[in-house]
């Protein structure tokens, strides 16, 4: 079997049974303390963090998806077969909650990206229509500086046209390319069209392998 297709296979089956719901937390002291590698989604509210976790796990109630952007206000740990956690931060930048409330998410979800030592990556969503903004760079750099591995996640491809898609992943791959810590490799996924979610699959059989 090819290597391409064997990741494939291992990535369908590391996903073959439902992931649970382990906790929310809200404050870094809560943090679970499980030495299971972790494979954070990071990105902007209503960028599709919930959505997409649901679409690649195969279970579509799984993370608490809205159009409210705000709306998943913990850090949600869910338990993937003993093997990993997958977990779902709260949105940065815009969010329709008080502000009180906004920066105690952000300070959350800096503390754990930064100190974190069993997070073996962090997929950093960016909506395909509106690229890198400025809040994204920002949590770029400090991924960076802390030497965590990211890759960046471009979402709702199916609202765009394929040459603008093209487009769009061209300018983030030159943007990527000048940070340390970017995992090469931008993937372009559509959670409602299941796009290329066996890619986005294969890449959490890669890290547990360490290839």
């Amino acid at each position: 079997m090819e290597a391409g297709k064997q990741l494939l296979e291992e990535g369908q089956n590391l996903f073959s049974e439902k992931p649970e719901f382990v906790l929310g937390v809200v404050d870094a002291d809560q943090l679970p303390q499980k030495r299971l590698p972790e494979f954070a989604f990071a990105g902007r509210s209503n960028v599709g963090k919930s959505s997409l976790i649901n679409a690649v796990t195969g279970c579509p109630k799984l993370a608490r998806a809205s159009n409210t952007p705000g709306r998943t206000q913990e850090v949600n740990f869910f338990e993937q077969k003993g093997r990993f956690f997958i977990v779902d931060l709260p949105g940065y930048g815009f969010a329709k909650a008080p502000e009180d409330k906004v920066q105690v998410w952000t300070r959350l979800i800096h503390d754990y990206l930064r100190g974190r030592q069993q997070l073996r990556r962090v997929f950093l969503l960016i909506d395909i229509r509106h690229g890198i903004k400025t809040v994204d760079e920002n949590i770029m750099k400090m991924l960076d500086k802390a030497a965590v591995s990211y890759q960046i996640i471009l979402t709702k491809a199916d609202k765009v046209s394929p040459v603008e898609a093209q487009k769009m992943l061209k300018i983030v791959q030159t943007l990527g390319a000048k940070h340390v810590a970017c995992y090469p490799d931008v993937l372009v996924t559509s959670a409602d069209k299941k796009m290329n979610l066996d890619l986005l699959r294969a890449e959490f059989v890669k890290v547990l392998k360490g290839i």
